[in-house]
């Protein structure tokens, strides 16, 4: 097995379980970052913008490609965006971007391990055996990588990040801060979202 973008042990310690698209989506961060020749993100100048969404299980690339890039959503670096695909692009500022993807003749493969068997009757991660789960985890590591990954540098991307700010007030109503870009006004008062009535969409 080609170990040389495989998750070290505190990556599934952080995602929970072991499964087959966290390591796949550690190993397409790791990459992106060499495409891109960056190191893991420190601060806050590297973006992921993941095309994954809700209700398919595939998302847990999302915890590997954090643990891969540290462009976590914690430091606001990560953004969903809700197209259902396994892909995602990589941007920096003076770097570029690049698009990973999963590939759909690799998918059809990968579908074929007894592992999906388990998980399309409902069966969590953490109760398939693990020797099925490795089983499918050393196959995807045994292939070369553009096996595994679609690669379309993204020379036209633009991204400009929300300014940060440190400026906040209290809610009139609850008392609570609240940073000024999520302040409301309510009856002339600064008033937090919950407190307004006004629903986020």
């Amino acid at each position: 097995m080609n170990e040389k973008h495989y998750p070290p042990k505190w990556a599934f310690e952080f995602h929970g379980h072991n499964c087959p698209f966290m390591p796949l989506g550690f190993r397409m961060g790791k990459l992106a970052l060499e495409y891109l020749k960056i190191e893991r993100e420190k601060d806050h100048g590297f973006h992921v913008f993941t095309e994954l969404g809700e209700g398919h299980p595939q998302t847990c690339m999302i915890d590997g490609i954090q643990a891969a890039t540290s462009a976590t959503y914690g430091k606001v670096l990560m953004s969903k965006l809700f197209y259902g695909k396994l892909a995602a692009t990589f941007y920096h500022p003076s770097k570029g971007a690049v698009r990973f993807a999963l590939k759909p003749g690799f998918l059809d493969e990968m579908g074929k391990f007894e592992f999906f068997t388990y998980r399309k009757r409902g069966v969590e991660p953490s109760a398939i055996p693990e020797a099925v789960t490795n089983e499918t985890i050393q196959w995807i590591f045994g292939l070369p990588d553009d096996r595994v990954f679609a690669i379309e540098p993204k020379p036209d991307f633009k991204f400009t990040p929300v300014k940060g700010s440190f400026n906040k007030d209290k809610c009139s109503v609850c008392g609570e801060y609240v940073f000024e870009r999520y302040l409301r006004v309510k009856d002339g008062k600064h008033v937090c979202i919950p407190c307004s009535g006004y629903e986020k969409k």
